[in-house]
This record gives structure tokens, sequence and C-alpha cells, in this order.
């Protein structure tokens, strides 16, 4: 062949590969789908897990469990390495029941833990009891010495920890019940449409009663849902 062919099959030549390595298609490295993916995905960074000991503490699993969900969100962790990353956390006691869980699964022929939603209901069905939402609800729901605007998010942070979901009605009884009385009885049968509306009712009575001095007949206002009966006064003594 003579040389100018040779030069000029050899220009086109790098031309078409460059052209195909740029356009990501992999053809002439004879690279199948799943190499190129492999290929073309972005490095994913080291991340350090908090230790997790497995203990019997409901709110050491609950704390461990949301800030590993951080974590991931932040370092745009991939699904395949939860999982893996998860567990290099475990030590003592969770480490124990994560290996015996393994040994169960294959010995039952059960598919193996891939997927973070899996590990995490495992690890719930462990560390949560069935009577913990029970618990939780009557036990640590009530407004004590915080603000209204401060109880709402104590009520709203405690649903997200045991992954609970109510309809707005349930929610706005659970607040209304667990109301300090000296605040309830200040609001009746004011109209509102939902539990955000709700909360600022009350966030502005509370500020008023703050800066009003108390007196023998403080002014008192109304709050209810339309088509709903007045709530029953409650006598301070």
């Amino acid at each position: 062949m003579p040389p100018i062919v040779v030069v000029t099959h050899a220009r086109v030549l790098v031309k078409n590969l460059a052209t195909i390595i740029e356009e990501g298609t992999g053809h002439i490295l004879n690279i199948t789908p799943k190499e190129e993916k492999r290929i073309r995905r972005p490095q994913e960074v080291n991340i350090s897990l908090p230790y997790f000991h497995g203990k019997d503490n409901v709110e050491a699993y609950l704390n461990w469990e949301m800030k590993v969900e951080q974590l991931f969100t932040c370092h745009h962790i991939s699904e395949e390495r939860k999982v893996p990353l998860a567990t290099l956390s475990f030590q003592g006691y969770s480490l124990y029941w994560w290996t015996s869980l393994i040994r169960e699964r294959r010995i039952h022929g059960d598919p193996p833990v891939e997927y973070w939603n899996d590990l995490k209901s495992a690890l719930r069905k462990r560390h949560i009891p069935s009577y913990y939402e029970r618990e939780l609800m009557l036990q640590r729901l009530g407004q004590g010495s915080m603000s209204v605007k401060e109880y709402r998010q104590q009520m709203e942070l405690l649903l997200l920890r045991v992954g609970l979901r109510y309809e707005e009605r349930t929610n706005i009884s659970r607040f209304l019940s667990s109301l300090n009385i000296e605040v309830r009885d200040k609001v009746e049968l004011f109209p509102y449409m939902d539990l955000d509306e709700l909360v600022q009712i009350f966030i502005r009575v509370e500020q008023k009663l703050k800066r009003k001095p108390s007196s023998k007949n403080p002014t008192s206002y109304s709050c209810t849902k339309k088509n709903q009966p007045p709530s029953v006064r409650s006598t301070t003594f």
C-alpha cells in the first residue's frame, strides 16, 4: 500500500476513534454496556459512618439511622454501596447480629440483603419494640415548658423518627390534646383550615399572653374547624 494511503487511513482511524470515545459508544474498544457504565460512573467518595454497637437503646439506633441517611444523601452514595458501608460500621453485638442474619438467610434460601431499605427494616424490627409507638405518643408528646412552635417541631420530629404518618385530623387532635391548658383554654372556636394555620393561631395567642400581664378576666379566643362542636373548657386551679 502506498505511504500516502497508509497515512490517510491512519488519520481517518484516529479521527473516528476520537469521535467514538468522545461520544461514549465504546464500539471500537469492544466495551460492553455494563463495562461502559462502570467506566463512565463518577468516582464515589469514601465516607466514614458512625459506629453502631447494637445496644437495646431505641434512641441510639434512631440517631444512628438518621445520621447514616444524611451522609448517604450528602455524598450521593449509590444503592449498591449503602448496605456494605452501613454494615462496616457494625461493632460488637450488631456485628454478631448481622453475621447471624446472613447465615440464617443463606440456610433458608432467602435472598441476601442488598438494599438499604431492607436492611433498615430488619434493624427496626430488631431495635424498635412494637409498643414503642404507643409509649412515644402517651409519654413524650406534651408541650411542657416548650413554646408552641418548639412543641410542634418536637411532635414532627418524634413522628419522623419512628416513620409514622397520620391523617391531618389525627395530627390536629394529637396536637390539641397535648398543649398546655393555659394556652389551649384561650382558643376555642376560631376557624382554621389545617394544622399549620392552627399552629399560627396558637403562636399569636401565646405571644400576646407573654406580652400582657395576667388579669382576672383574660381575653378568650375561639378556634375550631367548621361543623365541629366546641371543645370542653377545663378549669384551672
